[in-house]
């Protein structure tokens, strides 16, 4: 059985390999955006193209109107570029 579970998997692996592929190459020729996680504001949906002052846009000061704010970090270059100014 146990040997049976090893080859199914292994089998497995290879189909994956192949769609993972053919939708890595379908990304790239389409030009598609990362993945959207939270459909709730513009700022947490695509976390690469995200405008940060949106989030602010009622007040500087205002509290975060969605709990997927609060979930997602910026990215690592946002970090970089801001940390100076701080």
């Amino acid at each position: 059985m146990l040997g049976l579970l090893l080859v199914h998997a292994s089998l497995s692996e290879q189909a994956r390999h192949a769609s993972l592929r053919q939708n890595a190459e379908m990304v790239r020729r389409l030009g598609l955006t990362d993945l959207a996680l939270f459909p709730e504001a513009r700022y947490t949906r695509h976390l690469s193209q995200a405008d940060w002052h949106s989030a602010f846009q009622d007040h500087p000061l205002s509290l975060e109107h969605f709990p997927s704010g609060s979930l997602t970090l910026p990215p690592k270059d946002v970090w970089s570029n801001n940390a100076r100014l701080d």
